[in-house]
């Protein structure tokens, strides 16, 4: 038999599924179709990300990351980029309801919350979002919010459980993995002195990066807009960046993190290098990545603003306040977006010792 249209997307069981809380679309206010369609598309999109960012994930979750696999591996994180930026501009159409057509049910959805969407948690939690970091809903921790009932586990509670149990690491650590394994300058971490060899690189560069601080320090100076107060700014970028890349507890505690915060600033200031222009093109699109995800997360805020104002939220948060909270705390790529801070242009990064190891070879 031929494929039908409507049989491979099962659209009987999809255009059955916005009856609401009575399962009767007969029921429905006149806006509560538009926002339980929005949603559901959300949810939708939020299934897509995951299934590209579990591929992206094994690619880099590997011992040997083949590098023909990193192609494919950026176009799956761009896909994903798109589809939370689509996702946020649904926004705009639930701002076509204006806030009176909402209250016409949003008693119906007390005390479910978008806080409760198994999806969305999911992402945080494979990006690599850690649970001491959340904000809590209401004293609630985000394992709790999911339960219909005091001790019963639902299906958003159980799905969830299972991300949480699931042994693979998230997309922060398999990329950290992969980051700390990077050549820098030559040097690898097989190799006896690679402590040395990177420390020496990073040495080279934070002299080029004071050079720079200096010098834009004295163009202020010249140009009559440098106080005091400006010159400890100036001086400051250049501690913050020893303290980030050699002198931090979080690098002397953890020659890892060291190695990774060095591999992705070599990244970035080679990115020229044939071999390394890929590996920079995924750090550009991790970036990329989370500034969707916050800018969903604001959106998400403005919309409810619109809707109902500084309002307690149906599921019982303080609302508004509770979505601009996670907009501005929640990071997760946060070295990838500090390197940025530290970078030079083109000829003051330090010359490489080994530049050609990372020109395409042909035998």
């Amino acid at each position: 038999m031929a494929t039908n249209y409507s049989d491979y997307l099962g659209l009987e069981k999809l255009l059955a599924l916005q009856g609401g809380i009575d399962g009767d679309e007969r029921t429905l206010a006149p806006a509560e179709l538009l926002f339980i369609v929005v949603h559901q598309v959300d949810e939708l999109w939020f299934k897509l990300a995951l299934h590209e960012l579990e591929r992206v994930r094994d690619v880099f979750a590997r011992d040997l990351v083949d590098e023909q696999e990193i192609a494919p591996a950026a176009s799956g994180l761009r896909r994903v980029v798109k589809t939370f930026e689509l996702a946020a501009a649904h926004f705009a159409l639930m701002e076509t309801m204006a806030p009176r057509d909402f209250l016409e049910f949003r008693n119906k959805l007390a005390p479910a919350s978008g806080f409760q969407s198994p999806q969305f948690r999911e992402v945080e939690m494979l990006l690599g979002l850690e649970s001491s970091g959340r904000v809590k809903l209401a004293g609630q921790d985000v394992m709790e919010a999911f339960r219909p009932k005091a001790g019963i586990a639902g299906w958003a509670e159980k799905k969830v459980a299972a991300r949480v149990a699931d042994p693979r690491p998230t997309l922060k650590a398999a990329l950290e993995k992969w980051l700390a394994r990077t050549p820098i300058d030559g040097s690898t971490p097989a190799m006896r002195d690679d402590a040395v060899q990177v420390d020496a690189f990073l040495d080279r560069f934070l002299a080029c990066h004071a050079r720079e601080v200096d010098a834009a320090l004295a163009q202020a100076q010249s140009s009559g807009i440098a106080d005091a107060q400006v010159a400890a700014l100036y001086a400051a970028e250049k501690a913050a960046a020893r303290e980030f890349l050699r002198d931090g507890a979080e690098v002397r505690a953890d020659p890892l993190r060291r190695r990774v915060r060095a591999a992705a600033l070599f990244l970035e200031l080679y990115r020229e290098l044939p071999l390394l222009s890929w590996p920079r093109e995924v750090l550009d699109l991790v970036v990329q990545l989370e500034q969707a995800f916050l800018i969903f997360r604001q959106r998400h805020a403005r919309m409810v603003e619109r809707m109902i104002g500084r309002r307690v939220g149906t599921g019982g948060s303080d609302g508004v306040h509770y979505l601009d909270t996670t907009a501005l705390q929640y990071r997760v790529f946060d070295d990838l977006w500090k390197v940025r801070r530290l970078l030079v242009p083109r000829g003051a990064a330090p010359p490489l010792a080994h530049a050609a190891l990372y020109d395409f070879r042909t035998s």
